[in-house]
């Protein structure tokens, strides 16, 4: 999550959760369902279900409405404002570009770091490069060794996307969205977790690559 401040993804969680806005919310009701929710989502509760998934994603989702807490907490108490940055609010000849952004993709399908990177033999290796088609510079470089089928039930495929200011950022996300659309649970750009939403990757990638107002 971005320390910095709260993002428009954190503010569809915190209403998921909570059940308000975040301007809606009052510190008392942030209080009162924090404790439910913390007794409703504790991994202790799903311990009878004996399956090491399930209590990897409880944990996950766990940890996850703890760290939303913080930011309330935060936010509340005058320290912490919401990220109001829309991706019209960039210049329309705003560039973009990024040397190596840090891209994790959270799944369960096997086969889903093949179908990135374009191959159909059993191994990949770090360091190796695949560039993204349509594009003229943009590239993603796998950031560990996967080999064959030893691979676990969950896994996080974690790569770099590297692109220059020639290549268009929608263009970019399209084609990361249309691979692991129905294939990723979660997606974390540079340590910021976000859905699995072409606008809000979009909105992402954007707002970390921006370089400048063009001429």
């Amino acid at each position: 999550m971005n320390q910095d401040s709260i993002t428009h993804s954190e503010r569809e969680d915190i209403k998921k959760y909570w059940g308000k806005s975040l301007e809606s919310l009052h510190p008392d009701e942030f209080k009162k369902t924090r404790k439910q929710l913390r007794a409703k989502y504790h991994p202790d509760n799903f311990e009878k279900f004996e399956d090491e998934t399930v209590q990897e994603m409880a944990t996950e989702r766990f940890q996850k409405i703890e760290a939303l807490a913080k930011k309330l907490e935060a936010y509340f108490a005058g320290k912490l404002q919401p990220d109001n940055l829309e991706m019209n609010d960039f210049h329309p000849e705003a560039q973009f570009a990024f040397d190596k952004m840090k891209i994790e993709v959270i799944t369960s399908d096997k086969d889903l770091k093949y179908h990135l990177f374009g191959t159909s033999y059993r191994m990949l290796v770090y360091g190796d490069r695949y560039k993204i088609p349509k594009t003229k510079e943009a590239y993603l470089i796998i950031d560990e060794d996967h080999r064959g089928m030893s691979i676990g039930f969950r896994e996080a495929i974690r790569m770099y996307v590297t692109f220059g200011v020639e290549d268009a950022v929608e263009d970019i996300v399209d084609w990361l969205y249309e691979h692991i659309r129905g294939r990723a649970n979660s997606v974390l750009i540079e340590g910021e977790s976000i859905a699995v939403d072409r606008n809000e990757l979009l909105r992402k990638i954007k707002k970390t690559s921006y370089l400048q107002i063009g001429n």
